[in-house]
């Protein structure tokens, strides 16, 4: 029996592919043409002697073969990551690709500075940085998909060190002429008598705003949801209600006339903050260690 030949470049394409549920989508992702990203799928199925993706104009989906190689490839790549990952740390440099995850609020506010000036001093040292909610952060880290993660969780598991990141209190943004303008610092019972603009369902901002009017015994009233900052700014701006945002980001559209920010005048909301965590371990590699050391903030 012939052996089979599957390089790791098809696999990542492949994983592409599934996750994007479409070629052209893929091969965008990956800068690569979409007949050869096709061509590349096909040698792999036929190594395989099976077909792993189903066809179609609205894209591709799994076969059960395709579901099964699908999580294998998954194990396989990340298994070669870290053993690329490991060598790499041998050498005298600091060196190879740190997994950074991090929520919203980060990524507007301080982090991509923080990074500039990490990449001034490590240029070897490559960035994987993924976007995610506050939980999925976290989940990321105590999987160890991620090195280092940056969220606003504020029940951190025993199984991570966790550092303080930056302080990022939450402001009310909302029309120049809307009557809680006048206030200087509402409080969440003044914001909650009107409509709100809600952001990332399931996210740490969204928890922690449901408990709060749960606490209050008075519901939340939510115009429309969206899934990021920007949009949630603009839908302010045009009028379809409040919104309750992190300072990092308010702080991002600073240059805009067509809302005005104010401080949330609670405890909770004043003394939000960004953490940094990293799985425990007795040992890191040296470029997720110099990450870490470039990111915390020093307390006090």
């Amino acid at each position: 029996m012939a052996a089979m030949r599957i390089d790791p470049y098809s696999l990542e394409l492949f994983i592409s592919v599934v996750e994007e549920g479409s070629i052209a989508r893929a091969a965008g992702r990956n800068h690569i043409a979409p007949s050869a990203l096709s061509r590349r799928m096909a040698d792999l199925e036929a190594a395989m002697g099976l077909a792993l993706l189903i066809r179609s104009p609205a894209g591709v989906e799994l076969t059960e073969a395709g579901r099964h190689a699908f999580a294998r490839a998954v194990a396989v790549h990340d298994q070669l990551q870290s053993f690329a990952r490991e060598v790499q740390s041998l050498s005298g440099e600091v060196a190879g690709v740190v997994r950074l995850f991090a929520n919203a609020s980060a990524i507007v506010g301080l982090l991509p500075e923080r990074l500039k000036a990490f990449q001034a001093r490590y240029p070897l040292v490559q960035i994987a940085l993924t976007e995610q909610i506050s939980d999925e952060v976290v989940r990321a880290c105590l999987e160890d998909r991620a090195d280092v993660g940056i969220s606003a969780s504020g029940k951190i598991p025993g199984g991570l060190e966790s550092w303080h990141f930056a302080d990022d209190p939450l402001m009310v943004v909302l029309p120049p002429d809307h009557e809680l303008a006048a206030m200087e610092a509402p409080r969440f019972g003044d914001v909650l008598r009107f409509a709100l603009v809600a952001l990332q369902a399931g996210g740490s901002l969204d928890q922690t705003l449901k408990e709060r009017a749960e606490a209050a015994r008075v519901p939340l009233r939510i115009s429309v949801t969206v899934n990021s900052f920007d949009a949630q700014c603009r839908m302010v701006e045009a009028r379809l209600g409040i919104g309750i945002v992190p300072t990092s980001a308010a702080s991002a559209f600073a240059g805009s006339q067509g809302f005005v920010r104010r401080p949330l005048n609670e405890p909770w909301a004043l003394g939000r903050s960004l953490r940094l965590h990293a799985l425990r371990k007795s040992s890191r590699l040296r470029a997720v260690q110099a990450l870490i050391e470039s990111l915390v903030q020093r307390e006090g």
